[in-house]
């Protein structure tokens, strides 16, 4: 089956002008976020303790807030799951001395307000403030670090101008990434760092062959334009790029509506990763070697 015909011409890089406003206006956007709302960091990366629940369906949220209130715990209690499924999450911001005893003051709790063995502790997560704080860096170094090796790699196995395409399309696609998390209200904890280094490495696979086709036309058209030989390129290997980017989001959806709420955070990053890498692989990467070529020439 052939999703993309032999000789189409879809000139894509035509539109790269609506390609650079609207990648600025979801950078500008996210920025926005990134500081007025910011992200939203999770046990791994600010330290304390996170304790799920499952509750009996007769207790709602604003029961189980109530308790913790009334209790000297406090707290922060967040639905999870949805669809009815009574889990919640509680997250308590403890010093190092106090954050073993955590859990057990949690049961505490809930064994006075809502009855012994009437809940179940799904699982109980604590992470110091210090070691939070090395998390939070070893994990903004590790995504930094991939993209300049993935840029690094392209640039040897090509040219310069390849690997700064590549770069540049990563760190958008990374942007928009933490961007969506952030308007979807998830948290950043270690899952998602490595989802955002999956992404890393999904989309500069596609801009890979992309670069790799574009390389072989330079030598088979010398005579063609740089712009009519990456948009060929482009179209030579557009089948491949959907055939696989549908594949793989068919199989993220499952995992949206059928995964639970451990695993739908990471699910949906790489979702809206993928998609993103999709579009920057042609309407970032691809522009920018252009405009590179271009500038050499002059």
């Amino acid at each position: 089956m052939e999703i993309i015909k032999p000789g189409t011409r879809i000139p894509f890089l035509s539109y790269r002008r609506w390609g650079f406003m609207l990648s600025s206006l979801l950078i500008i956007g996210v920025a926005l976020l990134l500081f007025t709302k910011g992200p939203n960091l999770g046990v791994d990366f600010e330290g304390g303790t996170m304790v799920h629940v499952k509750l009996p369906e007769s207790v709602t949220i604003g029961e189980l807030r109530d308790a913790l209130q009334q209790s000297p715990l406090g707290g922060v209690v967040q639905d999870f799951g949805g669809g009815g499924t009574n889990e919640y999450l509680i997250r308590m911001e403890k010093s190092e001395t106090e954050i073993g005893t955590v859990g057990r003051d949690i049961r505490a709790v809930l064994d006075q307000s809502f009855g012994a063995g009437k809940y179940e502790v799904l699982r109980v997560e604590s992470v110091g403030p210090k070691v939070g704080d090395d998390l939070r860096r070893r994990g903004i170094l590790s995504v930094i670090f991939a993209t300049i090796m993935m840029g690094a790699y392209i640039w040897i196995r090509f040219e310069l101008r390849f690997g700064l395409g590549a770069i540049v399309a990563l760190i958008h696609d990374v942007l928009i990434t933490v961007g969506a998390l952030v308007v979807a209200g998830f948290e950043f904890d270690l899952p998602i760092v490595a989802a955002l280094l999956t992404i890393a490495g999904y989309s500069v696979n596609d801009t890979v062959v992309i670069c790799d086709r574009i390389r072989e036309n330079m030598r088979k058209k010398r005579r063609d334009s740089m712009e009519n030989i990456i948009n060929t390129s482009i179209n030579e290997t557009l089948g491949r790029t959907i055939l696989t980017t549908i594949t793989s989001l068919l199989v993220l959806t499952a995992l949206l509506m059928l995964g639970g709420g451990v695993i739908r955070p990471f699910a949906y990053t790489l979702f809206v990763g993928f998609l993103a890498g999709l579009y920057s692989t042609v309407f970032v990467a691809t522009p920018i070697i252009l405009l590179l070529e271009r500038g050499r020439r002059r």
